[in-house]
């Protein structure tokens, strides 16, 4: 296969894997850095530098972002413990397609709905009333936090995957555009 043609296919990958990690679960970030060392390896790491090199450990750093965001979500809407672990449980049994109120939709819907689904269930069994709501309005609330981090967290995944995109062109551009003679 032609440089070139790697390029653009590796560019057009990337370039649907950062817009992937909007969605929780799925795997861009892990693509793009995929992708970084097959256009590395492809031409024996031409054009690639420090940059490309923080890039990649930004990317792999940024698994962790949704995780903290979640957690961070939780704990500014008063979830406990029980809350955030419920919610944890939630995001992995909703990634396997293991809850019960969700037959349909596959891990995307898991993903989506089982940290709320989780973090209720964690909140409700073990919270008391809080002084002017009930044990279900406490429950609602750790939940709406749960999913606002994972929310932001998945937004700034996706910020950091677009920012690993732009570097690696901005960065690789000129050797592979010497592959076109221009």
């Amino acid at each position: 296969m032609e440089l070139m043609t790697l390029y653009w296919i590796l560019v057009g990958v990337m370039a649907l894997s950062a817009l992937s990690e909007m969605i929780p679960g799925l795997p861009g970030a892990s693509i793009i850095l995929v992708c970084i060392l097959i256009w590395s390896v492809a031409t024996s790491f031409a054009g690639i530098g420090w940059s490309i090199g923080l890039v990649f450990l930004i990317l792999i750093l940024s698994a962790a972002v949704e995780f903290l965001a979640t957690y961070w979500g939780a704990k500014q809407f008063g979830a406990s413990r029980w809350g955030q672990f419920g919610a944890l449980v939630g995001l992995v049994l909703g990634f396997f397609g293991l809850l019960p109120a969700l037959p349909f939709g596959g891990p995307i819907i898991g993903v989506l709905l089982g940290p709320f689904i989780g973090a209720f269930v964690g909140e409700y069994l073990t919270r008391q009333p809080v002084e002017g709501q009930s044990r279900v309005q406490v429950a609602l609330r750790a939940s709406v936090g749960t999913v606002v981090g994972s929310f932001l967290g998945n937004l700034i995944d996706g910020l950091l995957a677009v920012v690993a995109v732009i570097v690696f062109v901005l960065t690789t551009w000129p050797f592979a555009s010497s592959l076109m003679g221009g």
